[in-house]
């Protein structure tokens, strides 16, 4: 996705990075990639704010993570989670932050503060002006959308294996040592494409049309 990420803004185009949750601990990295001080300081204020929210709920966010689900594949601290997700937002400049549902402001990389559940994720993406959505899963969740079509890939090989009904692309070819990342993302990149164009992603076909939007009460 990085990869993809990095071809898209080359072209011309925008890529949304959210779930910031998901980017605790890798605020340094992200900070340095900043068009400007100020957008710098939005990624902390932004990752900051999350984790001061849990702990107004006597939750600990960096003490609570990774999740047994992550665990057991193979993860094991937040910081190794994190740079796992921020990658595939890929290697170009943050232009801005945006708010839950903010419009876009322009080309490139956006960070958009959403948080870390997925179907208020990409509802958050898509309200913002996102006309297509790439997303990984390890587990497999099987998440839609009633406005812009969700590309789901998964690197984890048995995750495929049980789901290639819900899975549109599979990843796994990297880990297996089949594929470099540059041949498995220009696949992808192809089937972004061919999307884009009209190709049916499986949760169409199945119907998967999850719709959440960011609650009073804040969800983690």
């Amino acid at each position: 996705m990085g990869y993809v990420s990095d071809k898209l803004i080359d072209l011309g185009g925008t890529v949304i990075l959210s779930e910031t949750p998901e980017m605790i601990g890798a605020e340094d990295i992200l900070a340095k990639r900043a068009a400007s001080r100020e957008v710098a300081d939005k990624v902390y204020s932004v990752i900051r704010r999350w984790v001061e929210l849990a702990a107004s709920y006597n939750v600990d966010l960096v003490g609570t993570q990774p999740s047994p689900g992550n665990i057991a594949g193979g993860i094991s601290t937040i910081e190794e989670k994190s740079l796992g997700a921020i990658i595939k937002g890929g290697s170009r400049q943050i232009q801005g932050v945006l708010n839950y549902a903010e419009e876009v402001k322009g080309k490139g990389l956006w960070i958009m503060d959403t948080p870390g559940y997925d179907i208020m994720s990409v509802v958050g993406m898509v309200a913002g002006g996102a006309t297509l959505v790439v997303f990984t899963t390890g587990r497999g969740t099987p998440t839609g959308n009633p406005i812009a079509p969700v590309i789901k890939v998964t690197a984890n090989p048995y995750t495929y294996g049980k789901m290639k009904e819900n899975i549109d692309f599979d990843a796994s070819t990297v880990v297996n040592g089949m594929e470099t990342i540059e041949q498995a993302g220009g696949r992808l990149l192809n089937l972004v494409l061919e999307v884009a164009r009209g190709k049916h992603t499986k949760a169409e076909l199945l119907g998967h049309t999850e719709f959440v939007i960011h609650k009073i009460i804040p969800s983690f």
